[in-house]
């Protein structure tokens, strides 16, 4: 199982950090031992000094695909989910000037977060539902996914050129603005429309 993210997928957030505004999926992988184990808190790392949440829709890939076509991308996912992609923010920008790879602030134990609960195409429209990431009983991102620069097919379609999409791959589709800074005892709560998808404690 791999966990494939999509950077800057949103232009709002794109320009919150002055990032160029990419002409095809901007994507990065994180290893599986980055996936927060189920009802654990999240503990900040000691590397960091300024870790930062993302807010991300989550796909989980159902079916083995290379090469795949985007009419037939829709037949590869049938779940959708929310997660945090943690980003070690200084250490990603220090990697940036330097022209390193992000991995050190991206791929770190524990920086994707996954929701226990998925929830069926049958039940959502995957191209326009809106999503939402609380932080202490604050809204800080609110996004929906019309709004993005490359749907979910268009991402899977992408992708499968460059690797094999396998069963339980997870892919994470980009955050919308409002990505911060969290502190320890933060408590972070993710949002489909009115459905809570995860409630995590920062220790």
């Amino acid at each position: 199982m791999k966990i494939i993210c999509i950077g800057r997928n949103y232009i709002d957030h794109a320009k919150e950090l002055n990032s160029a505004i990419p002409e095809s999926p901007l994507f990065f992988l994180k290893p599986d031992s980055a996936l927060l184990p189920k009802k654990t808190p999240f503990y900040i790392p000691d590397f960091t000094k300024d870790l930062h949440y993302e807010c991300e829709v989550v796909v989980k890939i159902n079916k083995l695909g290379k090469n795949i076509t985007k009419k037939f991308a829709h037949t590869y996912y049938n779940e959708i989910g929310l997660g945090i992609d943690f980003t070690a923010r200084d250490i990603q920008e220090e990697c940036k000037i330097k022209g390193l790879p992000w991995e050190k602030a991206k791929a770190f134990d524990g920086s994707a977060v996954v929701s226990e609960k998925f929830i069926t195409k049958e039940k959502i429209n995957p191209f326009d539902f809106n999503f939402s990431l609380y932080k202490n009983g604050d809204i800080v991102q609110n996004g929906n996914t019309n709004n993005v620069l490359f749907d979910i097919d268009t991402i899977i379609c992408y992708i499968s050129q460059f690797m094999t999409l396998k069963i339980g791959d997870l892919i994470f589709t980009g955050t919308p603005a409002g990505v911060g800074p969290v502190s320890i005892g933060d408590e972070l709560v993710g949002f489909i429309e009115n459905e809570k998808m995860f409630d995590l404690k920062i220790k």
